[in-house]
């Protein structure tokens, strides 16, 4: 029985709009995945980022962002993992979890660039698929890249989560960078959990 091809798209989707749901359709349509699951990290308490907005929030967020279209899936498996969750820890316990299915990595060429800073970065190349899609400024040699690692052709969107949470903040309107239904649904909603 052939494995169900699954993409894991891991992020702070702080909040998920258009780009990402843009390159998530392509890659199904396009590069021979079966689903895309859009995993949300949960706040990491190690690191002093911007302030995320609520886990749950953005869970619903991306729940919302996707419910029109059935090879997508929303995920909170790292919610439930040790923190802070190191991917290699994630893809070996989705392995085991899900052994019907074949998992691929994905991944923005921007972080590829910084991949061998990355927690056991060597094992998760060399246990795992791994596709990259392209960024501004950040080119890959695809002739260099290990066996296990694809670089795939998708139309780049310069779309940030940072630049939607800025307009928001300058109270514009910037609903059709979203999904009408996420977009809707942060109306009226606190955005950020108050200390």
């Amino acid at each position: 029985m052939n494995k169900q091809k699954t993409g894991i798209f891991s992020g702070s989707f702080n909040p998920i709009h258009i780009g990402h749901l843009a390159l998530a359709n392509y890659l199904c349509e396009y590069e021979g995945l079966d689903e895309i699951w859009f995993m949300v990290s949960p706040q990491n308490p190690l690191k002093a980022q911007e302030k995320l907005w609520n886990d749950e929030l953005r869970l619903e967020l991306v729940k919302l962002s996707i419910s029109d279209y059935p090879r997508f899936q929303a995920s909170d498996f790292e919610f439930h993992l040790p923190r802070p969750s190191y991917s290699v820890y994630t893809l070996e316990k989705l392995r085991e979890a899900f052994p019907d299915r074949e998992f691929y990595f994905i991944i923005g060429s921007d972080n590829w660039e910084r991949f061998g800073y990355w927690y056991q970065s060597e094992r998760i190349i060399k246990e795992n698929q791994i596709l990259i899609y392209p960024r501004p400024g950040f080119p890959v040699k695809e002739e260099e890249l290990p066996e296990t690692v694809r670089l795939v052709h998708s139309p780049v969107f310069e779309i940030s989560s940072t630049f939607i949470r800025e307009a928001l903040d300058a109270r514009k309107d910037v609903r059709y960078f979203m999904h009408p239904k996420a977009w809707e649904a942060i109306q009226f909603t606190p955005l950020i959990d108050e200390e």
